[in-house]
Parts: C-alpha cells; structure tokens; sequence
C-alpha cells in the first residue's frame, strides 16, 4: 500500500491537539427550549448524494436531539480525515478507506465508523460527445479526468473498469493530477475525453453543454459501502450520549427521504444549494433516488466492510486487512431504529 504522508502527518497532529476532544463545554440554548450540545462535522464534499443529512439538518431534526450542528466541507478525504484526528472536528463524514488507512498506519486513537450513509457510488461518467449504447470498451486508448489514489470515487471505478475487462494500467489513461472538485473546470477547458463527475457537476456540464452522462458508477458497481459517519475511538467512549443523539437525527433524514418523493426531497435540501435552480435539483436528486443510493438504516454491515476491504486489495491500496470489530460500532445505528 503506497504511504501517505497526510496520514502520517494527522497522527502527529492528534498527538498534539485535543481541542475537540469533548463537547461537554460547548453547549448553546436555543428556540426548541433544549440544551444544546455543539457538535463539528467535516463532510468530505457538499453533495446532492448526501441528501438524507441535508434533510435532517433543514427538517431541524439535529435541533430535535439536541444537537447544535456546524457543518464544514473538507473537499477530500484526507483533509476531513486531517481534521477528525487533529481535533477540528468531533465526527467525519467519509469514504470508510480512511479509517483502514489510518488503522494501518498504527493509529493507538483511532477512527471509528458508527454509521453508514450511502450504498452506491454516487458519481457518474461524462462523455465529451453524445455516445449512444455506451459500453466501458469505448474507454480504451482515452484519457479519462479521475480520482486521488486510494480514495473511493477512483477505487470504485478501477473496480467496476476489471469488471469489463479492462485494465485501468494499460488500456486507458486515467490522469489523476487534478485537485477534488476542480474537474469539472478542468473538462469544460479541454481536459479529457471523460471525466468523474459527482452532482452537481455531472448535470452542470449537460447544462452548459460541455459534457454527457452516459453512465452511473453506483448502477454500474452494484452496492458498495461508500460514505460513512466516524469518530476517534475517545470521541465516541467519552460521549456516548452525543453520537447516540447525531445518530438518531441522521435515521430521521433516512425515513424522510425513504418515505418522500423527489421532487419534496429537493425542496426540503434547497437551502443547502442556493446555487442550484429546485428543477435542477429535482433531476439531481430523482437520479440518485431511482438508483437506491440511500440506506433504510444506518448499520453498517460486516459483509458490507469485507466488499470495501475486497476493493481496497484489487486497487493495491491494501496489504493488510483489519478487524470489523475496531473499525465498526452498529450499536448507535441499531438503537437509532428504535427510537
């Protein structure tokens, strides 16, 4: 597995900051007449995908737990990884391969996945051109805009890529050069035959014309553990109350948007995209909710983990696999159900 100094450096870091260690002193009223307890998250991008916590923010169902939320984007899984060790912030909203890399690079406080999130990749390929009938054979000999090594948006499509029989090596040229959220600008300049897109860049660049979707990774790969909720292991035994609480209000975005249309779901996450015109939204979030991107529940499997682990070792990012029992707390998620 390649090393990364990222996590090498985070280590060092939670070593010598401990300011979010505990929330027990940061707590604020307000108008729900309930204690509130501050609780930073760092998302790793700001989504459509992530629709059921958006929801639960907006639908105040954070507030309902008392939990006074301040939400901070990441844009990349290391630097939200950066943050959840350092001490910046209290939970990480990421791909789980995080967790395993920090695991392995011998991490004594560790981070722990308490929830999962999504079930399916949730970026799409863009053609230059319209392609009729599109089949991952039309990839061979073109340069394809991808993802940072190691993460889940890439692994993910090198692994759906050896599903068709085509190796992401030699039969295509995947420039992974190109900073997260920035390839998009880069595709609509002239880079590429294809890019990765997540929403709202896959539609922004049908809009402008620039761009094509002519495939779903989250179709295309089937279910995979994408994005999970995580904190360091001292994190969640100090405040049990506090993850049980975020838990709760996150199963409630999951009902709402299980149990909404499209068309209310964007509605109700608007606010949290006030650059997205609702018709736009509308059609980002029924692609997502047509091809069952969202969980029913938050448990995150063991059979769930095993595939993320299977993933990791095709991609080469993985030499020795870790115990579901560390890395894995289902105990949040499962009272979640019954609350």
């Amino acid at each position: 597995m390649k090393k990364r100094s990222i996590i090498a450096l985070t280590l060092l870091l939670s070593l010598l900051l401990s300011g979010c260690g505990s929330t027990d002193s940061e707590k604020t009223e307000n108008n729900t007449g309930k204690k509130q307890t501050t609780v930073i998250l760092n998302e790793v991008a700001h989504s459509v995908f992530y629709a059921p916590m958006y929801a639960a923010i907006e639908k105040g169902y954070f507030k309902e737990e008392g939990i006074d939320l301040e939400l901070v984007t990441g844009y990349g899984a290391d630097k939200t990884m950066t943050a959840v060790l350092s001490g910046e912030a209290h939970i990480g909203f990421m791909g789980s391969e995080s967790s395993i890399y920090t695991y392995n690079q011998g991490a004594e406080d560790y981070v722990v996945n308490f929830a999962q999130l999504t079930q399916r990749a949730g970026n799409f390929l863009v053609s230059r051109e319209p392609v009729e009938n599109f089949n991952f054979e039309m990839l061979k000999g073109k340069n394809v805009l991808g993802g940072r090594a190691g993460g889940m948006p890439q692994m993910v499509f090198e692994y759906i890529l050896k599903k068709n029989n085509i190796n992401p090596s030699s039969d295509l040229t995947i420039d992974q050069s190109i900073d997260f959220g920035s390839t998009a600008a880069a595709f609509s300049g002239g880079q590429g035959d294809f890019t990765v897109e997540f929403e709202p860049h896959a539609t922004a660049l049908e809009e402008k014309g620039d761009g094509y979707v002519v495939a779903s990774l989250g179709e295309e790969s089937g279910f995979v553990p994408y994005t999970a909720f995580s904190a360091k292991k001292s994190f969640i035994e100090k405040n049990p109350e506090t993850i049980q609480r975020f838990t709760n209000a996150l199963q409630k975005g999951m009902d709402y948007v299980n149990q909404s249309t499209p068309a209310d779901i964007a509605k109700t996450i608007s606010p949290q995209f006030p650059e997205t015109d609702l018709e736009t939204l509308t059609t980002i979030v029924t692609r997502y909710y047509d091809q069952q991107t969202w969980k029913e529940d938050l448990v995150f499997k063991e059979e769930s983990f095993s595939l993320l682990q299977n993933i990791l070792e095709e991609a080469g990012e993985l030499s020795n696999r870790v115990p579901y029992a560390d890395l894995v707390n289902t105990d949040f998620a499962k009272k979640a159900l019954s609350q």
